[in-house]
Order: structure tokens, then C-alpha cells, then sequence
């Protein structure tokens, strides 16, 4: 009988091809995908997070992980009772233009599709007026910007002020990450949520919907 146990292995070791043949194993079992997302997923993405801290990991095996954890998804969130997820909202997400690193941004994009959350991706390298633009006809609850370069900062004020003169400050919320971004970076230009991590990201995305 397979276990939540070794889904979390298989992913924490970036075991590609077996996570979905595991995933599919553990449904036919009576597992749900509520449980497989929240308390095995979620589970192993916070190890890799841990050990990427801690540099016993370092993107290459970060990136298998987050492909593993795609893999997993691809069969969990199909049958995943979105009411009962929790979290009820839409995202928009992207990394802002002038940056192509988009690594992070893809970890928290399948963190917060496991909650539940209807995401918005644009990509990476995105114009700041496409992602406002997007967040206001689509009604998103929350854009999500990450960076892990200095010169693009500038976006993300932009985006505070852009979302301001479109008149939806508040009712749009704004949350900011990546390796450039600080918490009193986001204080400063008036973010209204900032993850250090993707675990944090979650539970800032999450808080900001409530």
C-alpha cells in the first residue's frame, strides 16, 4: 500500500517519473487530493525549502522537486473539491519584466493552485501595465510579483501606483517576493504582503483573502 510518506520522498528527491504512477496509487487507495496536496505536497516542498536554506540543496535539485510536485498535481488538483480547499481567490502572478528567472514564482504558482487558489500566470519578463491590466478585467484578488534582480524593483512600484490609479488599491491586493525583494522594501512602496519563501507566500496569499 503506497504512503503519504513516499509521495513526500519521491518529491523531496525530484523522482520525476514516479510521482504521478505514486499519486494515482495513493487516489485508488481512498486518499484524497486535499490530503495529498496539503499534508504531503505542501510537506515536501517545505523540506526542499529547508535544504535549499541550509544549501544541501541547490536549484538544480529545487527545480527537479518543483517538477516532481507538478507531476503529482497534474493528477491531484483535477479532483480536488476547491470549497473544501479553503482558500477561494484569484491570483495573478508573474515575474516582472526585465527578469526571466522564474523558478520561485513556479514553486509558489503550484503551492497556491494546491490551496485551492485560481492563478493567473503570466510568465516572466511581463510589461507592469499587462499584469495590471489583467488583474482588473479578470476581478483578481491578489498580483503577485517576484524578482530576483535590483533593477526591476522599479516595476513593482509601479505596480502600486498603477493599481492605485485604476482606483483598486485594497480591493486588488499586492504581494511581493524573490531574491531582491526585502519586507521593508514592500512596506516601502506600499505592498500590501511579502513571502520570503514559497511556504510564506502561501500563508501571506491566504491571509490577504480572508
Amino acid at each position: 500500500m503506497a504512503t503519504l510518506d513516499e509521495l513526500i520522498e519521491l518529491v523531496v528527491k525530484g523522482k520525476i517519473k514516479e510521482a504521478k504512477p505514486k499519486t494515482e496509487e495513493l487516489m485508488a487507495g481512498g486518499m484524497t487530493a486535499k490530503v495529498i496536496i496539503f499534508d504531503g505536497l505542501s510537506k515536501a516542498m517545505e523540506i526542499v525549502g529547508q535544504k535549499y536554506e541550509t544549501k544541501q540543496y541547490f536549484l538544480p535539485q529545487v527545480l527537479l522537486s518543483a517538477q516532481t510536485l507538478y507531476q503529482s498535481l497534474d493528477v491531484a488538483l483535477p479532483k480536488l473539491d476547491r470549497a473544501s480547499a479553503g482558500a477561494q481567490g484569484k491570483v495573478v502572478m508573474s515575474v516582472v519584466e526585465g527578469d526571466v528567472h522564474d523558478i520561485g514564482k513556479n514553486i509558489v504558482k503550484a503551492m497556491l493552485t494546491g490551496s485551492g487558489l485560481t492563478i493567473f500566470d503570466l510568465g516572466r519578463d511581463v510589461p507592469v501595465k499587462t499584469i495590471v491590466d489583467k488583474a482588473v478585467s479578470e476581478n483578481a484578488n491578489i498580483i503577485a510579483t517576484s524578482t530576483l534582480m535590483t533593477p526591476t524593483l522599479a516595476g513593482m512600484k509601479e505596480i502600486e501606483r498603477m493599481v492605485k490609479e485604476a482606483g483598486k488599491k485594497g480591493t486588488i491586493k499586492t504581494m511581493v517576493g524573490g531574491g531582491a525583494v526585502s519586507k521593508d522594501f514592500a512596506t516601502q512602496i506600499g505592498a500590501d504582503g511579502y513571502g520570503y519563501d514559497a511556504n510564506e507566500a502561501v500563508k501571506v496569499a491566504t491571509a490577504l483573502l480572508k
